[in-house]
């Protein structure tokens, strides 16, 4: 505690009605005095050191009703977790708190933003020569209720309305707060939407390709921008809100301010990166744009890290800000573990996949416009998103896999590495089809094939691979210079091989492929 010789020597006696032993008893008291519009008495809540003892009576009852008015209407007190003890000790503080089990001199009720520093509301355990130890309002919070009466008072506006409106509801708010609000949200809501339209009208109206595209990114965060820089606007100038709105509105309304910048950082660079990158008119299928495929996944990577750096770092931002954590870290303090858990859990997913997304472009094990199979679908890899992977199938559909599915999944590659490929046609005959006319038909057939699409032809093979009561498995091995056209190219020539085939076996009265009903094949 702080030992003085007097305190508030300027004032009269303080009344049997004041009661300033504990930290809730003093709050109390004000609230007491408050209804009975005794703010002599109230003023000696205050430590009033900082004025002379002439000063004491006329400012002190001043002093303590703009206290009281910016409480009641900025701060909201937690009366279950104000001290009730005579040395401010706090018996349910957790053992990890740094003044667990120890006496307090000094118990922070509140703080408030002025414009050169953060004002707190405190009080402050004082102890006069021949008397009891008493709980009063700290001689710095006396010295700022001037400023913090003239910013969180009633503002101009408020001091026109008729005086029904400014009496207190059964919420603790003023009629004027309970009607105002919803129209500020309304009018909020107004301002996003003809903002939205303007820009979509002038983008609508352009006609150069980069100066839509701006118009389009900065459309939904100059929305995001109006509407909140509307409420913060109203409720920090116009209006004054209570302690019960303001404590959620104005964090929320910065927190909209700061989403809608980062927004638009946001879109700002993907606009320079779709300039710079422009795969639209490029066929990053094609082997020979091996480069491009490995830019644009790079690209991709880049997009997700930064957006996910964006949102770490404006998050950081508006915790640094704003001081709704620290007038309620008393609360929050209580509840972050089990919150963490419950947002941790539910994210999980989200999280395992952006995670898996850079993962990706981080082994390349997946480019886009690589050519893969993927659950017996043969596809290309279209786009490599935060969540999920679009896939292109060969007849024009999308597959949409999730991320953490898709890198846990094995998948075949035909563009990885090397791209020269061998497709293996695998076709049964008859145990007495002759295999080295089929290596004629096959090297006839190859011959035919566009041999710009073709590899190594020492690569081509024929082979007896297997064979049972039915007939022998012959695999014609066919090289091919690029997996995006290998499965094309197999069809064609799978297509002539069965054609020529068939032809020996008509044109030379003899059985080439096996003559099995399907009962048996089965």
């Amino acid at each position: 505690m702080v030992c003085v010789s007097d305190l508030n020597a300027g004032l009269d006696g303080p009344s049997h009605a004041i009661d300033r032993e504990t930290p809730r008893a003093t709050m109390e008291t004000l609230v007491y005095l408050a209804r009975l519009n005794d703010w002599e008495s109230a003023a000696h809540l205050l430590d009033l050191s900082d004025f002379s003892e002439a000063e004491q009576g006329a400012t002190g009852a001043e002093l303590a009703q703009k206290l009281e008015t910016v409480i009641s209407r900025k701060a909201v007190i937690d009366w279950d977790r104000l001290v009730d003890r005579p040395d401010g000790l706090d018996a349910r503080a957790s053992s990890d708190q740094a003044m667990a089990g120890e006496p307090r001199k000094s118990l922070l009720l509140w703080t408030l933003d002025l414009a050169d520093h953060p004002a707190a509301i405190r009080l402050t355990r004082i102890k006069p020569d021949g008397g009891a130890p008493v709980w009063v309002f700290s001689q710095q919070t006396a010295g700022d209720i001037p400023a913090l009466y003239q910013r969180y008072g009633p503002s101009r506006l408020e001091e026109m309305m008729p005086v029904a409106l400014t009496h207190q509801t059964g919420f603790g708010l003023m009629w004027w707060e309970v009607i105002g609000l919803p129209i500020l949200l309304g009018l909020a809501l107004l301002a996003a939407r003809l903002v939205w339209k303007a820009v979509d009208f002038a983008r609508r109206k352009s006609t150069h390709p980069l100066t839509s595209s701006i118009l389009k990114a900065i459309r939904g965060p100059a929305a995001t921008a109006a509407a909140t820089g509307l409420s913060l606007l109203v409720g920090a100038s116009l209006f004054v809100f209570s302690g019960q709105i303001s404590t959620v509105l104005t964090p929320l309304a910065w927190l909209g301010l700061l989403a809608s910048a980062l927004w638009l950082t946001v879109n700002a660079v993907e606009v320079v990166l779709d300039r710079l990158t422009d795969f639209d008119d490029t066929d990053l299928t094609q082997f020979q744009e091996e480069h491009m495929r490995t830019t644009a996944t790079r690209v991709a990577a880049a997009r997700r890290a930064f957006v996910v750096s964006v949102v770490l770092i404006g998050g950081g931002l508006f915790l640094t800000q704003t001081n709704i954590f620290q007038n309620l870290g008393f609360t929050l303090l209580g509840t972050a573990g089990a919150l963490t858990l419950v947002l941790g859990f539910a994210a999980r997913r989200v999280l395992g996949n952006i995670m898996a997304s850079l993962q990706i472009a981080l082994n390349q094990s997946a480019k886009i416009g690589d050519r893969i199979v993927y659950n017996d679908y043969l596809c290309h890899v279209e786009r490599i998103n935060f969540t999920y992977v679009q896939l292109r199938d060969w007849d024009g559909t999308r597959l949409v896999v999730p991320v953490e599915e898709f890198v846990s999944t094995p998948f075949e590659n035909w563009t990885m590495k090397e791209p020269e490929m061998l497709r293996i046609i695998k076709i049964k005959f008859a145990h007495d089809a002759d295999v080295a006319r089929l290596r004629q038909v096959f090297d006839d057939v190859v011959a035919e094939l566009d041999s710009e699409q073709l590899g190594d032809l020492d690569k081509v093979k024929v082979h007896v691979a297997d064979q049972d009561v039915f007939g022998k498995d012959v695999w014609f091995a066919l090289p091919c210079i690029d997996p995006n056209t290998s499965w094309d190219m197999a069809c064609q020539a799978r297509e002539k091989i069965i054609a020529r085939s068939a032809w020996i076996a008509a044109e030379e009265d003899i059985e080439v492929f096996p003559q099995v009903n399907p009962a048996e094949a089965a």
